[in-house]
């Protein structure tokens, strides 16, 4: 697995998303709170796309920081991202 990237920088998150044509999101009936997803356009009927300024809020009001890989170890773009602790 190539490096690991944590940012809360919302250019850098919002360039990330869109060059890999994904969506934000959040999961539908998640209970308390917004669990916040990518959607990369396949079908999930759990994920529910919001408006990028309702992504930074909840991405923010919940101290979190977005996880990501550029590049898979083959040198693909990549996929790989997950909503971590900003710690």
């Amino acid at each position: 697995m190539s490096e690991a990237l944590k940012t809360t920088n919302h250019e850098v998150i919002r360039a990330w998303i869109e060059a890999r044509e994904g969506r934000p999101a959040v999961v539908r009936d998640s209970g308390k709170g917004a669990i916040l997803r990518v959607d990369f356009g396949q079908d999930d009927e759990q994920l529910q796309p919001v408006a990028w300024d309702e992504f930074f809020r909840i991405l923010d009001g919940n101290n979190l920081a977005f996880l990501h890989q550029d590049l898979t170890e083959s040198g693909t773009t990549s996929l790989t991202n997950r909503f971590v602790e900003r710690n």
